[in-house]
């Protein structure tokens, strides 16, 4: 064998891979490209949805992990829980299907009286597990009873005007702008009945309507409160103002005090929008006035619930003989 060659009976290697290694050992050194970013991985669609729930749930109060609540129809039945409002809502002669009643429920003198009232109104008495009541309160705090109430039949605008000439009073409405919360609307449900408003005017789209929540914090006022919908906020408020109504918008910028505001002995749509946004620009177009509710320095902004109720207080005021 020569110095520094092969020996001699041994075939050359040749260079590249094996027979039958398709390469694989070369490309298992190339690298995989850029690291995808987040959005593009499997795992963050299910992480992101995950975590948007869970700001939902502490947004509305709602038990983590508690049944969420589903896109209704129209024509859904709503849910009252708890047995206060659910005995709250029985006495002022709220209408309603069926009261559901937890088994080996603690009874207490609400429970008893609530399955009396239903007894005596021919209301189905039902007996659902925690789980159900869970499920059809949309887990909030139902105590082991709940009351079924059909959907609710909401009027038409121009009725809310029929009904203060039927009782011989100028009209008194209060609108709802942008009002989500259906605590609010039942909020301001109270505040309308105990000042003599003769309805609310909500719009169908981006408000809140009348829910099992609204009906729970109206402590079954809205049993006496006609509340109207309109598909257009702005054009009913301008087919009231054709009416002869005056349209006075609640506003933390508006330039004269609610005190003095000289409608509120007229007929009047009150208009309260949200604690965030306020009045829209179009609804703040169709106003007559815009008034503001004069506070200390220290408070920001009022709750709409609590707006309302101080500006119904105030018409109140006015209109005593």
């Amino acid at each position: 064998m020569a110095a520094g060659g092969r020996a001699s009976g041994r075939p050359a290697k040749k260079k590249g891979p094996a027979k039958g290694t398709g390469g694989q050992r070369r490309r298992s050194l190339e690298g995989k490209g850029a690291t995808p970013p987040a959005e593009m991985r499997h795992w963050y669609k299910e992480k992101a949805r995950a975590e948007r729930i869970a700001r939902e749930e502490r947004g509305s109060g709602r038990r983590p992990g508690a049944a969420r609540p589903q896109r209704r129809s129209e024509d859904a039945p709503e849910y009252i829980g708890g047995r206060n409002p659910v005995l709250e809502a029985l006495q002022a002669g709220v209408p309603c299907n069926a009261l559901y009643v937890a088994q080996r429920i603690d009874n207490d003198d609400r429970v008893r009286d609530s399955i009396k009232i239903a007894a005596e109104r021919g209301i189905a008495l039902l007996e659902a597990t925690r789980d159900k009541l869970d499920r059809l309160t949309e887990g909030g705090v139902h105590q082991g009873i709940a009351l079924q109430i059909p959907a609710y039949d909401y009027a038409h605008p121009s009725e809310l005007i029929e009904i203060a000439h039927e009782a011989g009073e100028a009209p008194l409405i209060v609108a709802l702008d942008s009002v989500t919360d259906p605590r609010n609307l039942g909020a301001i449900a109270r505040s309308a009945t105990a000042f003599g408003a003769h309805g609310l005017l909500v719009p169908s789209r981006r408000s809140a309507g009348v829910t099992g929540g609204a009906w729970k914090t109206s402590a079954g006022t809205l049993a006496t409160l006609r509340v109207a919908r309109a598909a257009n906020l702005t054009a009913a408020l301008r087919e009231y103002r054709d009416a002869g109504l005056f349209v006075v918008g609640l506003d933390g910028t508006g330039s004269t005090e609610l005190a003095d505001v000289d409608l509120l002995g007229e007929p009047l749509v009150i208009v309260v929008g949200s604690e965030g946004k306020g009045l829209s620009r179009l609804v703040r177009e169709q106003c007559d006035v815009l008034t503001r509710i004069p506070m200390r320095a220290a408070a920001e902004s009022l709750n709409a619930g609590v707006a309302a109720g101080v500006a119904l207080y105030e018409v109140a005021r006015h209109r005593r003989p």
